[in-house]
C-alpha cells in the first residue's frame, strides 16, 4: 500500500497549536451527534484500510469530522478548500495533538493552494471529500489527459508517472462525498457529460444539510462576518441578497431579524415568488443597486455585481459574498473603475475610491465573508452535516463497486438517524403513530 503523502504538514506554525485545541473542543463539546458516531466508529472501525483525502474549510468544526473519520481507521489527509477559511491554530492543532496531515494556510496565494491539492492527490485515496470540488475536478482533467486544463502544479505531479499509472490512482477511487451546493454543481455537470470517473455523494443536497447548514448556518455566520468586520449597525439599512436558495433566505431571515429592510434579487420566478410571499420586496440588481448600503451574493453563479451595478452604488455601499468561490463580485471590473489600488481600511475591509468619487468597501477580498471575516457556521449545526457526511462516507466504503459513476442522494436512513439523534441531543421527544394511524396512512379504502 503506498504511503501517505510524503510531506506531513504544512501550516502556519505548529506553536499555534494549544489555541487550536482548545478551539477544536469548545466546538466538540456542541457536537453531540457527531461525537456518538466517532464512538462507534472507534470500536467499528468501518473505514479502516482506506485511504481519504479531504478538501475542506478547516475549522475547528471541520477537525471534528476528521477526528472521526480517523478514528473509524481511515488514514486521513486534510487540505484547505479555501484560501481565506484556514483557521491557522486548528490546522496546527491536528498536525499536533491529532496526529493528521494537514496541508492548509490562512492567506495562502494560488500556487500553494494547489500544491496543497497535489498533497492529497499523492496521498492516492480510495475516498475524496471535497467542498467545491476543486479536488475531483483535477482527478477529473488528469484522467482525461487533460492537463492543460490543470493548474501547473497538478500538470507537474501528473507528468512525473506514466499514463497508465495516473489511471491507476483514478481508478482506485470508490466514492467521494461533496459538500457544497456550488460544488454538486459542478458534479452534475461532469455526471452529465458522462466524465464523472467515481461515484459521489451529496452530502448538500441532505435535508439534514442543506436545510439547516446553509439556512440557519450561513444565515448566522454571514451577517457574523459583515459586523465583525465593518461594526456596522444593519437596523434601518438596506440589504439586498442576491440569491434565494437556502443559503439567501438563510441571510435574508436573519438581516430582517436585525432591523434591516432587505430586498431580494433572483434570476428563477419561483425562488423570486417564493421570497415575495416571505415579505422581501424583490427587484432587479440595477434597481436594488442605488440604494443598498450592504450587498450580499449568495448564488453560486459567476460576475453577479458587475461593472454596472458598482457604479450606480451610493457612496460607502459594502459589498459581499458568501458563495463558495471569489467570482461572484466582478472585482477586476471594480478595481477598473477606482482611481488606485484599494486600500485596507479595516481587518478584512477594503476601500475602491471610484472615479466619480463615491467609495464601495468591499469585506473579506470577495471570498466566503463568514470565513473570511468570521469562524464560519457555528459547531451545533455543523454537527449535523458532519454527522451525515461520516455516515455517508460509511455507506459508500459499505458499498464500494456496487455503486455507479453518478452522484446520488444520501440515503433516508442516514438522513432520519441524523435527524433523530440531533432531537435527543437537544431533549426533544416526538409522537408515535398509533396502530390505527399507521393503518389510515398506508390505506385506501376509507375516504369522506
Amino acid at each position: 500500500m503506498p504511503q501517505a503523502t510524503k510531506q506531513q504538514h504544512d501550516v502556519k506554525d505548529l506553536s499555534l497549536a494549544p489555541q487550536g485545541k482548545k478551539r477544536i473542543l469548545w466546538a466538540d463539546s456542541d457536537m453531540p451527534v457527531l461525537a456518538r458516531i466517532r464512538e462507534r466508529f472507534a470500536r467499528e472501525k468501518p473505514l479502516a484500510g482506506k485511504r481519504m483525502s479531504c478538501c475542506l474549510h478547516v475549522t475547528a468544526e471541520t477537525a471534528n469530522l476528521v477526528r472521526t473519520l480517523q478514528a473509524g481507521g481511515a488514514d486521513v489527509v486534510l487540505i484547505a478548500s479555501n484560501p481565506l477559511s484556514t483557521q491557522d491554530d486548528v490546522a496546527a492543532s491536528l498536525v499536533k495533538d491529532f496526529n493528521i496531515a494537514t496541508f492548509a494556510i490562512r492567506g495562502e496565494d494560488t500556487d500553494t493552494y494547489y500544491k496543497h491539492i497535489v498533497a492529497a492527490l499523492e496521498h492516492e485515496p480510495n475516498v475524496t471529500m471535497d467542498d467545491g470540488a476543486d479536488l475531483v475536478s483535477a482527478m477529473v482533467f488528469v484522467a482525461l489527459e487533460r492537463l492543460d486544463d490543470v493548474h501547473p502544479q497538478v500538470r507537474a505531479w501528473a507528468q512525473k508517472m506514466p499514463p497508465a499509472e495516473r489511471q491507476r490512482i483514478i481508478n482506485q477511487v470508490v466514492g467521494s462525498m461533496e459538500e457544497t451546493t456550488t460544488g454538486v454543481t459542478r458534479l452534475r455537470a461532469m455526471e452529465r457529460d458522462g466524465v464523472l470517473k467515481f461515484p459521489v455523494i451529496s452530502v448538500n443536497d441532505a435535508t439534514t444539510k442543506h436545510f439547516f447548514d446553509n439556512r440557519y448556518g450561513t444565515g448566522q455566520s454571514t451577517i457574523d462576518g459583515i459586523i465583525r468586520a465593518t461594526n456596522t449597525l444593519l437596523a434601518g439599512r438596506t440589504v439586498v441578497v442576491s440569491g434565494y436558495g437556502w443559503c439567501g433566505k438563510g441571510v435574508a431571515l436573519r438581516a430582517r431579524g436585525l432591523g434591516a429592510r432587505v430586498i431580494v434579487t433572483e434570476v428563477d420566478p419561483i425562488r423570486a415568488l417564493e421570497a415575495a410571499m416571505d415579505g422581501f420586496h424583490v427587484c432587479p440588481l440595477a434597481e436594488a443597486a442605488p440604494v443598498g448600503d450592504v450587498f450580499i451574493t449568495v448564488t453560486g453563479n459567476h460576475s453577479v455585481i458587475r461593472r454596472e451595478h458598482f457604479l450606480r452604488m451610493k457612496d460607502g455601499a459594502m459589498v459581499c459574498n458568501s458563495g463558495h468561490f471569489d467570482v461572484e463580485l466582478d472585482l477586476p471590473a471594480l478595481r477598473a473603475e477606482a482611481e488606485a489600488d484599494p486600500t485596507e481600511v479595516r481587518n478584512h475591509v477594503h476601500e475602491y475610491k471610484l472615479k466619480n468619487g463615491r467609495r464601495i468597501f468591499v469585506i473579506g477580498e470577495g471570498r466566503l465573508v463568514n470565513l473570511a471575516a468570521a469562524e464560519g457556521h457555528p459547531p451545533s449545526v455543523m454537527d449535523m452535516s458532519f454527522a451525515t457526511q461520516a455516515l455517508a462516507t460509511e455507506f459508500c466504503i459499505k458499498n464500494a463497486g456496487k455503486l455507479k459513476n453518478q452522484v446520488y442522494n444520501v440515503p433516508n436512513e442516514v438522513e432520519h438517524y441524523v435527524a433523530s439523534e440531533k432531537l435527543a441531543s437537544m431533549g426533544i421527544t416526538l409522537d408515535e403513530l398509533t396502530v390505527t394511524q399507521k393503518k389510515y396512512m398506508s390505506g385506501w379504502e376509507q375516504g369522506t
